[in-house]
């Protein structure tokens, strides 16, 4: 029995997995593995199909390397497709290794060259999609969407990106497995949300390419799930892209699909939308209807019931509400000569966002202080900018740099002011460090 149990964990490793690995893969901790292969513990007999599927193997072979059955061969056929293909390259993966990379020596210090990274540039890591996914699949993305939303509003685009693009990847695959209807439109709105959180952490760093196939992507998903609550958001952050890019006759074609049936969408997506739109509005010199267009998202917002809205609306609180739409404001500020709503408004959200968006909270910081320095007080714009400099230290962010860069624009009229001309150096020195 105990040369079966040995083919056990051969098998597993041949597999390319560990103990933790191999744990993971069929949903129980790495120590109950370790039990299953000491003999101490049998696997359920509900739980044998995922093992067998793990290992390549038939229920059959499984029940022979856990001593329960006749003795053969294991068998190597995968589930799936390219089941052979997959095993012939495991094991060449395996037999070239061991040909290149010497015994570990406790002795030895381990050296990666001069470049550890490059270590790491080979290594892949696919696991197979599940036949059948159901909810558990569906929290699974929602939790990787989370997790990486977090990580962008705290530290700006850069590993959240790269992270999220592995597991969009990953969760890509999952769309074309068996699925009820419901389990797979919440498929697809998940993996829909989860895309445009990795299109959206492309954006702030300017990988523009990336973000436009991953806004792209996003909005298929949200097509075939059916959700328009997620093709709205999804246009309207392509439309802030197309803004960005100085497409505005995009942007707003994109906004205005992103309004079609807006009887189907919550007050907060409403008023997100909208505000989206008085800002083009303002950039076009349509300041009137920017105006009203602010006025209509405020009327929205105020019946906002956030216990209603989908997790990709959750950012969208009263903080963010007061800086997105003073930025459609700020046009208008700008032609008056004074700071006004947009002003008061961009003070609001910096007392308001929490702690979990600072990258929210220095946007408007930095937007305020170039506000000020254009209509405004100079030496207030100082103080302010100042903080908004030390506030984006800790960001990847390369929207963040675009706002620094236009502060230092604005300070160019006030150098003649000893303190302002010491700020412009100084924010210049601290985006040159970066």
């Amino acid at each position: 029995m105990g040369d079966r149990r040995e083919a056990f964990a051969s098998r597993r490793e041949v597999m390319g997995f560990t103990q933790e690995s191999f744990a993971t893969a069929v949903g129980v901790e790495f120590s109950t593995v370790g039990r299953w292969e000491r003999g101490v513990l049998t696997p359920q007999p509900w739980r044998r199909p995922r093992i067998a599927k793990a290992l390549a193997v038939s229920l059959d072979d499984l029940d022979v390397m856990l001593g329960q059955g006749s003795v053969t061969a294991p068998s190597t056929r995968r589930i799936g497709q390219h089941a052979s293909a997959q095993v012939d390259e495991t094991s060449l993966a395996l037999r070239s290794s061991a040909s290149i990379v010497p015994a570990y020596d406790p002795n030895a210090r381990v050296d990666m060259g001069s470049d550890p990274a490059r270590f790491l540039e080979p290594l892949t890591l696919l696991v197979q999609p599940p036949r059948r996914v159901g909810w558990a699949e569906v929290g699974q993305i929602k939790l990787m969407t989370a997790t990486l939303a977090a990580s962008e509003n705290l530290y700006g685009g850069g590993m959240a990106g790269e992270a999220g693009a592995a597991h969009l990847r990953w969760a890509s695959r999952l769309l074309g497995a068996q699925a009820g209807t419901a389990v797979e439109a919440g498929l697809f709105e998940a993996v829909g949300n989860l895309a445009g959180v990795v299109a959206f952490s492309a954006f702030d760093v300017s990988n523009h390419d990336a973000a436009a196939r991953c806004f792209r992507f996003g909005l298929w998903c949200a097509e075939q799930g059916g959700s328009w609550e997620l093709r709205a958001a999804t246009l309207a952050d392509m439309a802030r892209q197309a803004i960005y890019l100085g497409d505005l006759d995009g942007a707003l074609s994109l906004i205005e699909f992103a309004q079609v049936r807006a009887d189907r969408l919550t007050a907060t997506a409403r008023a997100m939308i909208g505000v989206v739109r008085a800002r083009l509005l303002a950039m076009v010199n349509r300041h009137d209807e920017a105006r009203a267009e602010v006025e209509r998202a405020d009327q929205h917002f105020a019946q906002q019931q956030a216990e209603t809205d989908p997790p990709w609306l959750v950012y969208y609180d009263e903080a963010e509400h007061a800086g997105s739409s003073a930025r459609a404001l700020t046009p208008l500020a700008v032609a008056n000569k004074q700071p006004g709503d947009a002003g008061e408004r961009l003070t609001t959200a910096i007392a308001l966002h929490s702690d979990a968006y600072p990258r929210s909270r220095t946007f408007s910081r930095a937007r305020l202080a170039t506000l000020h320095m254009t209509v405004g007080d100079p030496r207030e714009a100082v103080d302010i900018g100042r903080q908004a400099v030390f506030d984006a230290a800790i960001l990847n962010s390369r929207r963040m740099d675009d706002e620094l860069t236009k502060l230092v624009r604005a300070c160019d009229r006030h150098r003649s002011i000893p303190d302002v001309a010491e700020f412009s150096d100084f924010v210049a020195s601290a985006m040159s460090d970066v």
